[in-house]
């Protein structure tokens, strides 16, 4: 089984992640880990900055792992925000069917209310050594990104409106089942 996390900047990818590595015990990719180690030993010119061209150069990778994962009857865990809208139709069958999929997204309205609580706990699972990109616009414009998106292509938004800790443990329930 493969449980693929995805969402925009702050949405709580890796916490999810890290929380489900405590109860399943699966091996965990973290794609930002993969970025900047293609990124830091040379290995690509893309820059963190090149979100889109990420996209298109990470995601063949991750497919590929996924897919040798399924066969090998292996679980994962593989959290990030470079998948494609339509990595389900990629991915292909019988694969797809093997992976439980979930994107997180908060609206506008909790991004107004919870901006500074947002900020406090965007360094709570691994550092952020320059977090002055993050704006209330910002978010509000890559969470929509993420959940048009996704529902464009079929796909269910876990959407963060009000109470952050109750949808993630209704996330966590959910895989339970």
């Amino acid at each position: 089984m493969i449980i693929l996390i995805t969402g925009a900047t702050h949405a709580g990818k890796t916490l999810l992640a890290q929380r489900l590595i405590k109860t399943r015990h699966y091996a965990c990719l973290s794609i930002d880990h993969l970025k900047m180690g293609l990124i830091r030993s040379g290995l690509t010119k893309l820059t963190p900055a090149d979100d889109d061209e990420l996209t298109v150069y990470l995601w063949p990778v991750i497919r590929e792992m996924m897919k040798t994962a399924i066969e090998n009857h292996q679980n994962m865990i593989i959290e990030g925000c470079y998948i494609p809208f339509n990595w389900r139709q990629d991915l292909g069958e019988p694969y797809a069917s093997s992976v439980q999929f979930i994107c997180l997204a908060m609206t506008d309205r909790y991004i107004d209310d919870h901006m500074e609580e947002i900020k406090v706990h965007a360094s709570d699972i691994e550092e952020r050594l320059d977090d002055g990109y993050c704006t209330a616009e910002l978010l509000k414009e890559e969470n929509r990104k993420y959940e048009d998106g996704f529902k464009n292509a079929g796909e269910t938004v876990v959407l963060i409106d009000e109470d952050y800790e109750e949808t993630l443990m209704t996330v966590l329930q959910a895989l339970e089942e």
